[in-house]
């Protein structure tokens, strides 16, 4: 079995040759892919060096800052054309644990997308300011109620999708960013049928560089859940016509 870890990354020079190093570590099935938006500080110059010692490291070079979505997207399909089964999300500032990518793996076993979940055990965030804390736990709340999705923590980055589940979307439609990205690839997922499954995780914050977190963030958060709610029942009106 052959596993990619996706890592989008802009400035993430700091921490980039060590996550790499730690990642690989976790479980020997496991590549790792860096897709890089141009950086200016020189990860990807960085990544291509530690590529060349290593051909489980692989690296994307984008044009531009072309944001978090798109960025996995251009994962998902290089991993689609190379045959990996298990593909993850995963953050690049040592937020999500390495060390957990073998529970990841596990999940996945039952399970066609599993989370790496802040709340399924309570809440296992760690020095995140209160305000931020309590932001996250009403956007799950706010997305379960509207999208009825079957998680506690609806827009978690860390996840291994089946490749299956890459395959039964149409990676096309997928336009969304940031926090708004990961409602989206859920309930599309879970529309289609696949199942969805949650590994508790310590979740911590960044060690190094700038949180990328802004209101325009939130914001398209918020709406994204209207836009697929009606897309779907769009659709249903549709097809029962």
């Amino acid at each position: 079995m052959r596993a990619l870890v996706v890592i989008p990354t802009y400035n993430e020079r700091d921490n980039i040759e060590r996550l790499l190093r730690v990642v690989l570590l976790a479980d020997p099935v496991l590549e790792a892919l860096v897709v890089d938006d141009n950086s200016p500080d020189g990860t990807a110059a960085a990544v291509r060096e530690m590529a060349k010692a290593d051909p489980r490291i692989h690296l994307i070079v984008r044009a531009a800052k072309l944001g978090l979505g798109s960025a996995y997207v251009a994962g998902f399909r290089y991993a689609l054309e190379n045959n990996y089964a298990l593909v993850f999300e995963m953050d690049a500032d040592f937020s999500h644990d390495p060390a957990v990518l073998p529970d990841l793996i596990a999940g996945a076993k039952k399970y066609d997308i599993v989370i790496g979940s802040r709340y399924k055990n309570g809440i296992s965030v760690v020095n995140w300011p209160l305000r931020r804390l309590i932001l996250s736990l009403m956007a799950s709340l706010y997305v379960r109620i509207i999208l009825g999705l079957p998680v506690n923590d609806c827009t978690s980055g860390f996840k291994c999708f089946n490749r299956r589940v890459l395959e039964g979307l149409d990676l096309g439609k997928v336009k969304s960013d940031g926090y708004s990205f990961q409602i989206e690839m859920n309930y599309r997922a879970h529309m289609a049928g696949f199942r969805l499954g949650e590994v508790p995780i310590i979740f911590n914050d960044r060690r190094a560089g700038h949180s990328k977190m802004n209101s325009k963030i939130v914001y398209e958060a918020l709406l994204v859940v209207w836009k697929l709610l009606f897309e779907f029942l769009f659709k249903r009106k549709k097809e029962l016509l």
